[in-house]
């Protein structure tokens, strides 16, 4: 059995620089917002839909630029894996948890604060937004 769980996720910088996290209620993990993806849905329209449901924003068409492909453990479903397509993107409206998620706040990638991270937000984008990390290919 196949134990990935393959996602779309979204780096989305203020214009302070800082990067969005969002934490899913009943977990400890500060993640990018985004998730699966629905039958049929391309990466982009899926970050669309999930950031109108759990954030209440909405992607600025055109905006998205991949990042790369990214592998991490999963930080909610142990001995499970998260196959990442992670995009950059723009957002317009405010932003607010809804849905599944309890909290949300703007970090400085170059000093995080003393947070529970996810492994492919600790590992892969927080160094991709402070320029440390590999921009295209990942892994």
């Amino acid at each position: 059995m196949d134990k990935t769980i393959r996602v779309v996720a979204a780096l989305i910088r203020d214009d302070a620089g800082r990067v969005l996290l969002v934490r899913k209620r009943g977990t400890a993990a500060f993640m990018q917002p985004g998730g699966k993806r629905d039958g049929g849905e391309d990466d982009v329209t899926a970050l669309a839909r999930e950031l109108d449901e759990e954030l209440g924003c909405r992607l600025i068409p055109g905006s998205a630029r991949p990042l790369g492909q990214f592998d991490a453990v999963a930080a909610n479903e142990p001995g499970w894996r998260v196959e990442a397509a992670v995009y950059a993107i723009d957002v317009d409206g405010p932003i607010a948890p809804k849905a599944e998620i309890d909290e949300m706040l703007w970090i400085d990638p170059a000093a995080p604060p003393d947070i529970h991270l996810a492994p492919l937000t600790r590992d892969h984008v927080v160094p991709l937004a402070t320029g440390a990390g590999r921009a295209v290919g990942g892994q």
